[in-house]
């Protein structure tokens, strides 16, 4: 078990295809954990398709090796078949059923989206036990989980989360949180990407992607007991500074932007914009913290430092995604051809909806790598490198 006081948060960031990512850097806390059945994580929240992982360590937490050990055998075997329909009877029906709820008025009762994710939801009613999580809680294997949504009428950020004790529920502005028993239909609405995948209703309101306004992704991990968090995120930004003041370079040629590419910087506004602003905030906040006396901070008056480590992707995954680009089954290639997804400048839109083994696989690669070369500061962080008295 770590050694020191304080209650370890995860935080899985949203992103389609991309949150393979975090399989690899799970893998290798696994490998670095001297009992790697305990569970470092008492409090883990998830977004989108980082909520899937979430649940997926939930509903194991009594055995961590093994829970990791099941999501790397998903991901690395995933296609895309299995999170929605890639065969052309499937793609033309759910076209046209788009086109005739948007753009003609006809079955507008019924939500539509451009790709039918119904596979994923077979996946996961067949993958996870949802149960589980209860028998988690009560043997103080886990402290609460959590997954986020965005609710289309509300237009609040949802936290619906589980815990062993009652947790005082929040509300902030456009942010919520919501104690309830996890269910496939919270998951489900959780990863419910915008326009892609249809949303999904919950008691009297339809929610979609969590990640949509999220404003402060750390701040349910905080609620729900965590005084330092792992931050798992899917965007090479995390990992690099961008230099201040500085132009990119200057291009030859200004061709018209693709609809992928605007998709593209639309996607990435969603999953990785908010996340990389709460992280900025929380340091401002922490150095903030670090100026009062310590007899306040001892006492639990004003700021509270939050100790966080981030982990994400050294290189860029939508370049990456671009050379698995000729994965896409046939027929999504086709549908996706007109708005230039299939070219390598659409690799961005691509690296969302990817869920093919062999880019999903380099992205564990990338994960383990990215983790092992932060082999020091993780196992400092998760209280692995104890002080000799």
């Amino acid at each position: 078990m770590p050694c020191g006081p304080g209650t370890t948060g995860l935080i899985l960031s949203g992103g389609g295809a991309r949150a393979a990512y975090q399989v690899g850097v799970l893998q290798a806390i696994n490998e670095l954990l001297p009992d790697n059945k305990f569970n470092p994580f008492p409090v883990i929240c998830g977004t989108s398709a980082g909520a899937i992982n979430a649940l997926a360590l939930a509903t194991n937490a009594t055995d961590f090796s093994y829970a990791v050990q099941r999501m790397h055998e998903v991901w690395s075997n995933f296609r895309c078949h299995q999170v929605y329909r890639t065969d052309w009877p499937g793609v033309l029906a759910q076209a046209l059923r788009w086109t005739g709820s948007n753009l003609m008025g006809v079955g507008r009762k019924h939500p539509s989206s451009l790709l039918d994710n119904r596979p994923l939801r077979h996946l996961l009613a067949n993958s996870l036990h949802f149960g589980k999580i209860e028998e988690s809680l009560l043997s103080g294997h886990l402290r609460a989980v959590s997954v986020s949504a965005f609710g289309y009428q509300s237009a609040e950020s949802v936290c619906f989360y589980q815990g062993h004790e009652r947790i005082m529920p929040w509300n902030r502005h456009r942010r919520v949180g919501v104690q309830t028993p996890l269910k496939l239909d919270h998951l489900m609405a959780s990863a419910a990407i915008p326009l892609l995948f249809a949303p999904v209703q919950l008691n009297r309101e339809w929610f979609g992607d969590g990640a949509v306004r999220q404003r402060a992704p750390i701040s349910p991990a905080l609620h729900l007991g965590a005084n330092r968090v792992l931050v798992v995120g899917v965007s090479d930004n995390l990992a690099n500074d961008p230099a201040a003041g500085r132009r990119g370079p200057r291009l030859r040629s200004a061709l018209p932007p693709t609809l992928a590419q605007i998709g593209g910087h639309l996607l990435n506004s969603t999953f990785v914009d908010n996340l990389e602003t709460d992280v900025e905030l929380l340091e401002r906040l922490n150095r903030l913290a670090g100026l009062l006396p310590r007899g306040a901070q001892e006492h639990g008056k004003g700021l509270q430092q939050v100790e966080v480590l981030i982990i994400s992707p050294s290189e860029p995954l939508d370049i990456i995604a671009a050379r698995h680009r000729r994965a896409l089954p046939a027929p999504l290639r086709a549908f996706l051809r007109g708005s230039g997804a299939t070219r390598a400048s659409g690799g961005s839109v691509v690296s969302y909806l990817l869920f093919e083994a062999e880019y999903c696989r380099e992205l564990i690669a990338l994960g383990h790598r990215d983790a092992m070369a932060k082999r020091e500061e993780l196992q400092r962080f998760l209280g692995l490198l104890c002080p000799i008295d």
